[in-house]
């Protein structure tokens, strides 16, 4: 039970990889309060975690949103121990100069600004428990992806931010670390590869890109996340670990 009695602020927590984490976390003994922008989603996935977690309806783009739902968290817990800063989006698959300015504000509105507005308003309470944050990042802040600017560009973002708050808060015993996945099978990259021409071709690709040879399910990330919010990482900030599979040492095709 690693993480025995932590409560935790997921952002993103009713999908994907945030889904997992969740799940984990609750595995391992935290109360978790996930939020997702759809009330009913948010509920009904913590539902599904049992009575001792709470749903909540919060776009961390919005300010206001983000405030209320750590106002709903320390009034039911009494406490805040982490933030996963997970919320996030990858769409549109373009070009720099096919990407409109809407979507460029969009991606950085929820990948970044997101992280802006938890910490703002959920740092003392992580002062008072020498709590910690963890963003989900992404290889491709680090190596750049075909196709995906605007994207790889927030979280090359997210990543010098996670060494610069890691710095920031130190002081206080908060730390600060990110986990980096490259391909991880999600509903929404599962939508995304049976709309391809080939979609067989497309889970190959996506296997052989990962030196360890095949893309993963979203729990090996999860893992990762138990690992970084557990008092077992405690001398480690500042990190980017990379749950890839060896993607970054060299695709092999």
């Amino acid at each position: 039970m690693n993480l025995q009695d932590k409560v935790i602020f997921l952002t993103g927590g009713s999908a994907g990889i945030g889904w997992e984490c969740a799940k984990a976390y609750a595995r391992e003994g935290a109360r978790v309060a996930l939020c997702c922008p759809d009330a009913d989603e948010a509920n009904v996935a913590a539902a599904k975690l049992g009575e001792a977690h709470i749903g909540l309806a919060c776009d961390v783009a919005n300010g206001h949103q983000v405030e209320e739902a750590i106002r709903k968290i320390l009034e039911r817990f009494g406490r805040l121990d982490a933030i996963h800063n997970n919320a996030g989006i990858a769409s549109p698959a373009a070009a720099l100069h096919d990407t409109s300015e809407a979507e460029w504000d969009r991606l950085f509105q929820i990948n970044l600004k997101g992280v802006f507005w938890t910490v703002k308003h959920g740092l003392e309470a992580l002062k008072s428990s020498r709590g910690c944050i963890l963003n989900t990042s992404s290889l491709v802040g680090e190596i750049g992806q075909e196709i995906h600017a605007a994207y790889s560009a927030t979280k090359g973002a997210m990543n010098a931010l996670t060494k610069s708050m890691a710095l920031d808060y130190a002081r206080f015993g908060v730390r600060v670390n990110a986990v980096c996945p490259a391909g991880v099978w999600t509903p929404m990259l599962r939508q995304w590869a049976s709309e391809q021409p080939d979609p067989l071709g497309i889970s190959r690709y996506l296997d052989e890109i990962h030196p360890l040879g095949f893309c993963p399910e979203g729990d090996v990330v999860a893992e990762a996340c138990v690992f970084l919010l557990s008092d077992k990482s405690g001398f480690i900030t500042g990190h980017l670990m990379h749950v890839t599979g060896g993607a970054e040492l060299g695709y092999r095709r």
